[in-house]
């Protein structure tokens, strides 16, 4: 299976992309956002996908070169609703098409993700949805079909959430990976990753192994390269 798998999720403008910036070693970048570019310089090996498949390749083509350490698919979203665009969409049997859909991720995650040797980082994007059974709102990543049933979420065992929170809410959570500069002091927010669910967060689908982060590191700093050496440490363990 991948190395480390990492699904990252936020609303727009939570810092889901900008969070990247801070990776190491040799990175391929797929870009599912129609080449929108990242907020930051980079050397990554990017690749703009205009056809789902490509990920497939995109996949192939990382095993046969040692450079690279990570691959980054932004947005899992944008994926899927270009899937939805190209192949379902005007298709002359939908049905298929929406089966086409769910085997698609299907075998993205079951053939290439648990046979990739490299660490896998996935982007989404939240909506916000009111669950009659619970009557509340749920925090989750949009996917259509049958897919929508358990969703994407359930392919990983680690769901960071990524956020724009008060600092002051962030009193408690005092670990190495939390750290809060004089700027995000005078700004009164700080851009996080949320790892483990609060009482006040009950309704989203962040989640992680077992004792993989302690209630102090339930936030830290928005920087993937540090979620990753977490991860190695936890498994190394």
């Amino acid at each position: 299976m991948a190395k480390n798998l990492v699904l990252i999720c936020g609303t727009s403008a939570s810092g889901k992309s900008a969070s990247l910036m801070g990776l190491t070693g040799g990175v391929m970048y797929l870009n599912c956002e129609s080449g929108k570019a990242l907020p930051f310089a980079n050397k990554f090996q990017e690749h703009v996908i205009t056809d789902p498949y490509q990920v497939y390749e995109g996949f192939e083509y990382a095993e046969t070169d040692d450079s690279i350490d990570t691959i980054v698919i932004d947005s899992s979203t944008f994926l899927m609703d270009m899937f939805e665009s190209v192949y379902v969409i005007g298709s002359a049997n939908t049905m298929q098409g929406w089966q086409d859909y769910q085997q698609f991720f299907k075998n993205l995650m079951q053939q290439y993700v648990a046979k990739s040797t490299k660490n896998v980082i996935f982007t989404a994007h939240v909506l916000v949805e009111y669950n009659e059974d619970s009557m509340a709102n749920e925090v989750k990543v949009p996917v259509k079909g049958a897919l929508k049933n358990n969703g994407i979420e359930a392919f990983f065992s680690v769901v960071i959430a990524a956020k724009r929170m008060e600092t002051k809410k962030l009193d408690g959570y005092d670990n190495p990976r939390l750290v809060i500069t004089e700027d995000e002091e005078d700004l009164g927010f700080k851009y996080v990753y949320q790892t483990r669910l609060t009482k006040q967060t009950m309704n989203e689908r962040v989640r992680g192994p077992m004792g993989m982060f302690s209630r102090k590191e339930s936030f830290m700093d928005n920087n993937a390269q540090k979620l990753i050496e977490h991860l190695e440490e936890y498994y190394a363990e």
